[in-house]
């Protein structure tokens, strides 16, 4: 990638930070020095802690507190400046951030500062709180996790809806965020596409998992079921979404959850949200026999990740539920054809319909969130922290039927017991490769 005279890449006075300079640039923004305790950058401490596939991410130490420092690459960090990919990234993360921050601002790091020049965001220091998915793959179970993440979900959704928004704001955010095109057709080609084609930055674990992963490629339902998601993907602008969200995209300690990284944000179908989050949690579930000591060694964790699976469904609808008779008065489902007219029941019928398609929707997104997880470029730890192959590619083949089964079947599915049904059903089987 061209590099400037002055260093700078990606843009005009753009800089990528590293461990030292970092320092610098937070000891010279005046609240971010007030924050740390320091204007002087030898006082400060700096690392950069990064394990995305994206962006460069540092902890900045004062003699105060600390901040994170979250900055945007011109490219993909996971390939490399081969994948050129835009700055702009870093906007659109802010403005979902904000948005999102006047929603449920305990469910996100404060924000302190933006640098739309080189890309960069400065946010809070969540500590203790550690990334969800290690935990999980630890074994550790969170109590607060589904209500929390629940609420969340129907708060920032439903909030950014036609069923509460001022329709000409809705309509201009929608204009916003359809600018984040880059990061829109990631989720595009890796989600819905490449998984089924022999695109070549997909990868499985192999010769393991050869048969299942060219079988994909010839099966035309799971096809069909994929690009039917992203239809849905590319039309549905119902609500502001995080666009990437998962337990590697969630912070916690054993009473909070931190909800980071939306730089995915767009407008687009509820569903997707839910789904890719629940997909994770079902991935996690596979996973667990493999970091068991025996095949049963953890087993109570896996029934913990179906019950928080079920739990995040249930506080969303539920939670929806309440917003919709309390507090909708957008332009969908006016009160004055319902409520204003004596006819809850209408009212109620159409939340539970518009409730039914979401849930469909959840249902084949995490199937391609799952297939993608497991064929595609970017997998999860959960699974590749699985040192023994052969044992990996069981846990991976296991799931990797599930997510079929999800995006070919998923209108079959009348409630979200029936994934948990489901997913035990297939590891009870312990079906061979």
């Amino acid at each position: 990638m061209k590099m400037g005279e002055d260093g700078s890449v990606g843009g005009r006075g753009y800089h990528a930070l590293d461990a030292e300079s970092v320092k610098a640039y937070a000891a010279g923004i005046e609240e971010i020095a007030g924050r740390l305790g320091t204007s002087d950058p030898g006082a400060l401490r700096a690392r950069e802690v990064g394990d995305g596939n994206l962006n460069l991410v540092f902890i900045v130490e004062g003699p105060a507190s600390a901040v994170v420092v979250k900055q945007a690459l011109p490219y993909v960090r996971l390939v490399g400046d081969s994948w050129p990919l835009p700055l702009k990234r870093a906007y659109f993360e802010w403005n979902a951030l904000v948005r999102q921050a006047a929603v449920q601002p305990e469910r996100l790091p404060a924000l302190h500062h933006f640098d739309p020049v080189n890309a960069l965001i400065v946010m809070e220091y969540l500590s203790p709180h550690v990334i969800l998915r290690k935990e999980l793959t630890a074994g550790k179970r969170f109590k607060h996790l589904a209500e929390h993440v629940g609420v969340f979900l129907a708060e920032t959704l439903f909030r950014s809806s036609d069923f509460f928004m001022d329709t000409a704001k809705k309509k201009a955010d929608v204009a916003l965020f359809a600018d984040n095109v880059a990061l829109c057709a990631i989720s595009e080609n890796l989600v819905f596409t490449e998984p089924y084609f022999d695109a070549p930055l997909n990868r499985w674990t192999t010769p393991q998992l050869d048969g299942l992963a060219l079988a994909l490629r010839a099966d035309r339902a799971v096809k069909v079921g994929a690009q039917e998601m992203l239809y849905r993907f590319t039309t549905k602008s119902e609500a502001l979404l995080h666009g990437d969200l998962h337990t590697g995209s969630i912070m916690v300690t054993a009473k909070d959850t931190r909800i980071i990284d939306p730089e995915f944000a767009f407008y687009g179908p509820m569903g997707f949200d839910i789904g890719a989050l629940l997909a994770n949690l079902y991935l996690s579930y596979f996973a667990q026999e493999g970091h068991a000591e025996t095949p049963d060694g953890r087993f109570a964790q896996g029934e913990w990740l179906l019950e928080t699976a079920e739990s995040i469904w249930s506080v969303f609808a539920e939670s929806f539920a309440r917003l919709w008779r309390e507090e909708r008065n957008g332009i969908l489902f006016s009160r004055r054809l319902f409520e204003d007219v004596g006819d809850e029941v209408g009212a109620t019928v159409g939340m539970h319909q518009f409730l039914q398609a979401v849930f469909c929707d959840v249902v084949g997104f995490a199937g391609a969130k799952m297939v993608r997880r497991l064929v595609g470029l970017a997998h999860v730890e959960d699974m590749e922290s699985i040192a023994d192959p052969d044992r990996r590619a069981v846990c991976e083949a296991r799931a990797l039927l599930m997510g079929r089964e999800l995006l070919v079947n998923r209108g079959v599915f009348g409630d979200i017991f029936g994934l948990s049904c489901l997913a035990r059903s297939i590891l009870r089987e312990r079906r061979p490769i």
